[in-house]
């Protein structure tokens, strides 16, 4: 604010302009109750409130509270426009601060001096930061259920956690992951992701490929399951492997336990050992066990709690953080002459107009004195710049005077 003090028997009274307040950040917030970004399909733009314009009396204005939106655990943000991470978020009540709120403008208490001491100078907030982001969810799981449609991936899930995926009998049963936890015993639990039913080329997308597999890469043991039905049982199970190691070479080294489902069928009893003949010939060792009858189920989860001991931690992603020019580039700035006039465009500058009070003499002068400072005067001379033209800086035009 741009004010002078007022008060009986006072004459004169000095600057007293309030300063406002500072604008509310845009943070993401961890929250491990939410499972899914649903919520971002019905809202898609976040804007955090500005803060309260100061007062007289030097009185500062109120900052706006910060916005919070929760995302679920295993969230990692990308910035649409550099396509760079600006956060992996894996931990319960982690933040990320996504826009910065402008701090507020200074009154004209900061600009009296023994020269000027009754300034009619002031500042506006300073402009909002604004991103696009992208949001892609990779399920917090310990274990990724794997193997072709029909493998019995639901079933199993449903037989050892209390999850309650759709089970049937289809080429492509479940459209997305599912998580359950199972308990091994009173101190051992896993949680558990069902990774949808991988088709040939989900490597390149083809069946929904790109949104299953990325799940995948942050479990930490694969439970491979095997149709104890399928035609050639050894040639799903490379399929499989195939498709994990095209999406990611980390992906065909993780540890597996490969595991022969539905042994609960007549029709698959009798072809048991020739089945396990086959893979034990290949170098492979494998489990069995009926998801639907929950036959061996405990005892492919005490493997798998085995492995995990032994496998490594999932690595961090690696966040590339912002790069900070010096101060002394603060004001770089482009011109270029276009039919209306001039064009000025520039971070620091853009940034300057948007915080100066037009209708105050004071603030212009600053301007002023500003675009002298930084060059872009002399730089604009230079260019041809002549009496009456208009000088376009971001939303403000400006009429040049020598």
């Amino acid at each position: 604010m741009v004010h002078f003090h007022r008060e009986k028997y006072v004459n004169r009274g000095g600057p007293d302009g309030g300063d406002g307040g500072r604008g509310g950040d845009v943070i993401f917030e961890v929250r491990p109750t939410m499972n899914t970004l649903s919520v971002f399909h019905h809202k898609m733009k976040y804007i955090a409130l500005d803060g309260k314009g100061g007062g007289p009396n030097n009185m500062s204005g109120k900052s706006a509270e910060n916005l919070v939106v929760h995302i679920p655990p295993g969230t990692i943000v990308y910035d649409i426009n550099t396509g760079k991470i600006l956060g992996d978020m894996v931990d319960p009540g982690q933040k990320l601060v996504i826009a910065k709120g402008g701090r507020g403008g200074r009154g004209n208490q900061h600009f009296a001096t023994s020269r000027n001491q009754a300034p009619r100078t002031g500042e506006r907030g300073e402009p909002a930061e604004e991103f696009n982001i992208r949001l892609e969810l990779k399920l917090m799981a310990d274990v990724g259920l794997v193997g072709l449609p029909n493998a019995g991936k639901s079933s199993f899930l449903a037989a050892v956690t209390n999850a309650d995926p759709k089970i049937a009998d289809y080429p492509f049963t479940t459209l997305e992951p599912a998580l359950g936890v199972a308990q091994i015993d009173f101190d051992n639990s896993l949680v558990i992701a069902d990774i949808p039913g991988l088709v040939e080329g989900a490597h390149k997308g083809v069946g929904l490929g790109f949104t299953f597999l990325k799940h995948i890469q942050r479990n930490r043991v694969l439970i491979h399951l095997i149709d104890g039905l399928a035609e050639d049982p050894l040639a799903d199970y490379t399929q499989i492997n195939n498709e994990l190691a095209l999406f990611d070479t980390k992906l065909g080294v993780k540890p597996q336990v490969v595991v022969i489902n539905k042994i609960d069928l007549a029709e698959v009893k009798d072809r048991l050992p020739q089945i396990e003949a086959i893979f034990k010939k290949a170098g492979i060792k494998v489990m069995t066990m009926s998801a639907l009858a929950r036959t061996n189920v405990m005892d492919v989860l005490k493997k798998v709690q085995e492995l995990l001991q032994e496998a490594p931690e999932p690595e961090p992603v690696v966040m590339e953080l912002p790069v900070y020019k010096p101060d002394e580039d603060r004001y770089e700035f482009n011109i270029e002459q276009i039919p209306e006039g001039w064009k000025v465009s520039g971070k620091g500058i853009e940034r300057a107009a948007a915080m100066t009070l037009w209708e105050h003499e004071g603030s212009v002068r600053r301007f002023q004195r500003l675009m002298e400072k930084i060059g872009l005067d002399a730089a604009l001379r230079e260019a041809g710049i002549e009496e009456g033209d208009t000088v376009y800086i971001s939303d403000f035009e400006l009429e040049w005077q020598d």
